[in-house]
């Protein structure tokens, strides 16, 4: 079973055997609204972790998506492309934006598991 892991900025990373795939949280998804595009990564891209992975645009806002792990981009969700509603429908499943092989699997630690987003999220409100 894959580990999931959060940022702050609401970017959540599943990780399994080294590959992680990476996406916005519902939560993040909820505050865009409704996605309108999806700047995906290039295949083959090196990202660091928390630097810029992709972009993304909504009905009320454009943003950054951070990358929560670094390495390099091996597959990027294309069906996001003509239907970026997706990211709306199911945020932290299908609606998943890149994989990344890992080159630092101890970043992980700086990330945050289910339990404490959750925390975090009820500190926000």
């Amino acid at each position: 079973m894959a580990e999931t892991y959060f940022t702050k900025e609401h970017e959540w990373v599943k990780i399994k055997e080294g590959i992680a795939s990476v996406g916005i949280t519902e939560y993040a998804a909820h505050q865009l609204g409704d996605v309108t595009f999806v700047e995906l990564p290039q295949v083959g891209k090196t990202v660091k972790q928390f630097q810029v992975l992709c972009a993304i645009e909504s009905v009320k806002a454009a943003s950054d998506i951070y990358s929560p792990v670094s390495g390099t981009v091996t597959k990027v969700n294309e069906a996001l492309e003509d239907r970026p509603e997706i990211v709306n429908e199911a945020a932290e499943d299908a609606g998943w934006m890149a994989w990344i092989e890992m080159s630092d699997p101890s970043e992980v630690k700086a990330l945050m598991d289910r339990a404490a987003y959750d925390e975090y999220l009820r500190g926000l409100e």
